[in-house]
C-alpha cells in the first residue's frame, strides 16, 4: 500500500478554512426533516466544485456524490437534516448565523451532523488532489429525513436504488473515535377506550385517562427489568407523549393514548418488546391496544415511502474488516490507537446493518452530547482529522481488508 499518511494529514490541515466555511454555509440554511431542498442544492454545488466525478439527487431527495469507478463500492454517509432550534432564548448566538472562533463553530447541526458532511466533501477533494483513486468507487451520501425516521433514506436507496456497498462509514459524531454499533429503538402506541358522559356525573361513564394511569405505573416498572448487553448496554423505555379525546372539558374522556420510546439492546426484537407491554396486567385489564407507529411523511420531493417505526440494534465485531479498516487508518494517520466505543443514540445504521446486514462502522467529528442541544458546537481540529480519515479509508480498505 503506497499511502503517504503525513501528506494526507497536511492536505486536510490546509483545507481547515474551506471546511469551516462550507459548514457555516450549511448551518445558515434551515433544513428540518422534509424541508432539506436548499441545503441539498448547496451540497451538490460544493461536490461539483471540488471535483466529484458524478453528483445526483435521487427521487427521495438524497444527494449522492461519486469518486472513481473501481469495483469495490465504499459509502460514507452524513444525514443533512437537523432538528429545530428549540427555545431561541436558550442560545447565546443565533442558531443559524452561528459563531466561530479559532477552535469551535456553533450553530444548529454543527455536530449533528453537518460537520461530518463538510469533512466528507473535503476528504473526497483530498483523494482527487493527491491522486488516491484506486480499485474502489467512493459514494458520499447526504441523506434526508433521518431526524424524523432514521434509516428510511437508506431503506429507499437499498431497496429502490439497488445501492449495496461493501462498507459504510457513518459520520455521526463520535468525538473522532471509532464506533461499532448502537441500541435500536421502536415507537410504540398504547391506546385505551372509555365511555363519555357529562362531567357532573362521572359515575355514568368510564374515564379513559384513569384506565391509562395503572398502565403508566407498570411501564415505569418494566423499564427496570429489560435486557442488557455488555457493550451496548440496557434496553430502556419511557413514555414520551400522552393524548386524549373528550367531547369537552366538562365531560369524561372517552379515549387516551400514549407514545412509548423503547430502546432495544442486542437480542431484543420488536415482537418481544410488544409482547412485554401486552402482557402487563393493567394493559390486559384495560383491553388496551399496543401497536408500532408507522412513518409516512413525504420527503421534500413529495415522495412517500412508508416504514414501520422499528429500528433494530446493530453491532459489528472488533475484528471485522470494516473495524480494522478504520483502526488502521487512524493509527496510520495519528500514530496512536483509537478509542473504540458505541453510540447512545440511533443512526442510519439501523437500516444499513440492522435490517440489511451491510457492514457499518462509525467515525465522525463533533460530540454526541451536542446533538439537539442549545449552543450546539463542533471543533475545527476534529473536522480536519475527519477529512484526513475519509481520504484514506477507501485505500486502506481495498489494499488490506477488501
Amino acid at each position: 500500500m503506497d499511502l503517504d499518511f503525513r501528506r494526507v494529514l497536511s492536505a486536510a490541515e490546509n483545507y481547515n478554512e474551506e471546511i469551516s466555511g462550507f459548514l457555516r454555509e450549511m448551518i445558515a440554511i434551515p433544513a428540518e426533516s422534509g424541508r432539506e431542498e436548499q441545503r441539498v442544492i448547496r451540497i451538490r454545488q460544493e461536490m461539483e466544485n471540488v471535483g466529484f466525478d458524478k453528483v445526483e439527487i435521487d427521487p427521495m431527495g438524497n444527494v449522492l456524490g461519486y469518486i472513481g469507478r473501481g469495483k469495490h463500492l465504499v459509502a460514507m454517509d452524513a444525514h443533512i437534516d437537523n432538528v429545530g432550534v428549540g427555545d431561541p432564548d436558550s442560545w447565546d448566538f443565533d442558531p443559524l448565523k452561528g459563531y466561530e472562533d479559532d477552535e469551535i463553530i456553533v450553530g444548529r447541526g454543527a455536530s449533528d451532523q453537518l460537520g461530518g458532511m463538510a469533512a466528507l466533501v473535503y476528504g473526497a477533494k483530498i483523494i482527487k488532489d493527491l491522486g488516491l483513486e484506486g480499485d474502489y468507487t467512493l459514494l458520499v451520501t447526504g441523506t434526508v429525513q433521518e431526524e424524523d425516521c432514521d434509516g428510511l433514506c437508506w431503506q429507499y436507496m437499498i431497496n429502490e436504488g439497488n445501492i449495496r456497498p461493501e462498507l459504510v462509514v457513518l459520520t455521526e459524531p463520535t468525538s473522532c473515535n471509532v464506533y461499532l454499533g448502537q441500541r435500536g429503538r421502536m415507537e410504540i402506541k398504547v391506546s385505551v377506550k372509555g365511555l363519555s358522559c357529562h362531567g357532573s356525573a362521572p359515575e355514568r361513564g368510564d374515564n379513559a385517562i384513569y384506565k391509562m394511569a395503572p398502565i403508566l405505573i407498570e411501564l415505569r416498572a418494566l423499564n427496570e427489568n429489560l435486557g442488557d448487553h455488555p457493550f451496548l448496554g440496557r434496553g430502556s423505555l419511557t413514555v414520551s407523549e400522552i393524548f386524549f379525546t373528550s367531547p369537552s372539558r366538562c365531560a369524561v374522556a372517552d379515549g387516551c393514548s400514549i407514545s412509548v420510546d423503547r430502546r432495544l439492546t442486542m437480542g431484543e426484537t420488536a415482537e418481544d418488546a410488544l409482547l412485554q407491554i401486552r402482557n402487563l396486567p393493567a394493559v390486559k385489564e384495560a383491553d388496551a391496544r399496543v401497536e408500532i407507529y408507522k412513518y409516512e411523511s413525504p420527503s421534500y420531493t413529495g415522495l412517500v415511502y412508508p416504514m414501520e417505526s422499528y429500528f433494530p440494534a446493530w453491532l459489528i465485531e472488533k475484528d471485522h474488516p470494516a473495524t480494522k479498516t478504520l483502526v488502521d487508518s487512524y493509527s496510520g494517520l495519528f500514530r496512536i490507537e483509537p478509542l473504540v466505543d458505541r453510540w447512545t443514540f440511533s443512526t442510519n445504521g439501523v437500516s444499513i446493518m440492522g435490517l440489511h446486514g451491510i457492514p457499518c462502522v462509525g467515525f465522525g467529528p463533533g460530540h454526541e452530547d451536542q446533538a439537539h442541544a442549545p449552543n450546539e458546537k463542533t471543533w475545527k481540529k476534529e473536522l480536519v482529522k475527519a477529512a484526513a480519515m475519509y481520504a484514506v479509508i477507501p485505500t486502506v480498505y481495498t489494499a488490506k481488508h477488501a
